[in-house]
């Protein structure tokens, strides 16, 4: 049953199902969520997106690849938080967990009573309210749940890979068919290596979400079959889907077609796509390290000297990681500081950003040959999505996981620092090599050539008919049904 005759049996003074979405106010969890918003909202179901007026203003500002201000039933509420710690990233610390951004996380605590009186409200004007939630917003299902026509969903914004070794793990490493046909020996040591530097706090926070997934109906993966189908598969499979849930993967969520001009409703292009354009088709490496990591003085420097001597052209966004409050003690930013003469000496050849950059616009760029990643998961699948190969540099949490599954599974990136050395300063020499291999080799237009088909067939799959498609339809058709069915 599609979801118009849905929405046509629903009761003719209500709406068929109002969307809330309530992500963790991080960057990378924040840009995914606002992505769903349009994929539901377009298809004519109103949403609400939960937060606090920082955290909401944080999105709509850094929003790019389509304009908000085109849709009209994108609803946000901002909620009051009291006030929170925000203190910057230890650039020089060895644990790339941002342990800074806890204390925001644990404030979102705040949330909880506001989100309960809007579902209410959106209770009596509804057939079905659908909670969408962070899968470290837990606290969403439970208000759901204390609604009659309420429902949640736990939306993870982390690889399946690392989502189905995770799983894994918290069920003590039980005797599984599937697990041991994937073959991927380095995949159980990286992942239990990355888990066992998650500082207290964090871990303390993350079991607590924990407890009260119970609530949910189902789960929502930002990825799609031909990035990580085997994966998925097994994440349908018990034990890692409980009885009588559900499970939907319609990524990525973020748009794979769109004009560079637009971005956050305004146009103009930014001064980096200008720089772009007159270098040749896939010629520049494009260098960030997302929004939650601070690099070191040292480190940076040895990076700068490893781009200098790769001799390859460069775009580096060179910023520290975002606080907590992003508008908050601006003038206490760090800048960070390259080596005397540097951006001199690269006039020309590289370019360095210091603001906020447009990455989706950069990464669609036909000058874009390469991307020197983090690998967090909203930065490999934007990259796959645009069909560009990764040189990974994983940092915390799935990021290894991600690193792995770029470089072993699907063979479109290089390994720049190796997760075993992640306490070490990664030298220029170590950098140098395999950005040549990327960017300069006949073994780099390979993984570019791999990295394109990818990119086609993730395209093809958010396409009219596409698998990611299909399960979006899939999602808001049950979402839409109607009382009596399951």
């Amino acid at each position: 049953m599609d979801i118009d005759h849905h929405l046509k049996e629903q009761e003719p003074h209500k709406a068929a199902v109002e969307v809330v979405l309530v992500p963790l106010p991080a960057q990378g969890h924040l840009n995914q969520l606002i992505h769903l918003s349009r994929l539901i909202s377009e298809r004519g179901i109103p949403v609400h997106i939960v937060g606090s007026a920082t955290h909401n203003r944080q999105a709509k500002n850094r929003l790019h690849g389509w304009d908000l201000s085109t849709i009209s039933n994108v609803h946000f509420h901002d909620f009051p938080l009291p006030s929170f710690p925000t203190p910057p990233a230890d650039p020089d610390a060895s644990n790339k967990w941002p342990i800074h951004l806890l204390p925001t996380f644990e404030a979102t605590i705040n949330l909880r009573e506001p989100l309960a009186r809007l579902l209410h409200s959106l209770s009596l004007t509804a057939n079905r309210v659908a909670v969408v939630h962070d899968s470290l917003m837990n606290f969403a299902a439970e208000e759901a749940s204390s609604i009659p026509n309420g429902e949640s969903y736990c939306f993870n914004s982390c690889s399946a890979i690392f989502t189905l070794f995770y799983q894994w793990e918290s069920l003590g490493k039980p005797s599984n068919p599937y697990i041991e046909s994937l073959n991927i020996s380095s995949i159980k040591s990286i992942h239990q290596s990355s888990q066992d530097i998650v500082p207290d706090g964090f871990l303390k926070f993350i079991l607590q979400q924990k407890e009260q997934s119970q609530f949910d109906a189902g789960k929502i993966y930002n990825t799609c079959r031909p990035i990580e189908g085997k994966f998925i598969h097994i994440l349908g499979q018990e034990p890692f889907l409980e009885e009588n849930k559900k499970q939907w993967a319609f990524g990525p969520l973020n748009p794979v077609a769109f004009h560079s001009n637009s971005m956050g409703g305004e146009s103009y292009r930014h001064k980096c796509l200008e720089w772009l354009d007159a270098q040749p088709n896939s010629s520049v490496l494009y260098v960030s390290f997302g929004t939650m990591t601070s690099v070191s003085d040292k480190q940076i420097e040895e990076i700068a000297f490893g781009l200098e001597k790769c001799e390859q052209r460069f775009v580096w966004v060179l910023r520290d990681a975002d606080r907590g409050d992003i508008y908050s003690n601006k003038d206490q930013l760090r800048r960070i500081e390259l080596p005397e003469g540097y951006e001199e000496r690269v006039k020309g050849v590289g370019m360095i950003v210091r603001d906020w950059a447009p990455q989706l616009g950069i990464l669609a760029h036909p000058s874009t040959g390469g991307f020197l990643s983090h690998c967090g998961w909203n930065s490999c699948i934007e990259s796959i999505s645009m069909g560009v190969p990764i040189a990974t540099w994983p940092m915390h949490s799935d990021q290894p996981s991600n690193a792995l599954l770029v470089t072993e599974v699907l063979k479109i990136g290089v390994v720049v620092r190796e997760w075993a050395h992640r306490s070490e300063v990664t030298s220029s020499t170590t950098i140098e090599s395999p950005i040549r291999k990327l960017m300069a080799s006949e073994e780099g237009k390979n993984m570019r050539k791999r990295a394109e088909e990818l990119g086609a067939a993730v395209r093809q799959a958010v396409s009219e008919g596409g698998t990611s498609t299909a399960e979006l339809h899939a999602f808001l058709a049950h979402i839409s049904r109607p009382h009596d069915i399951l």
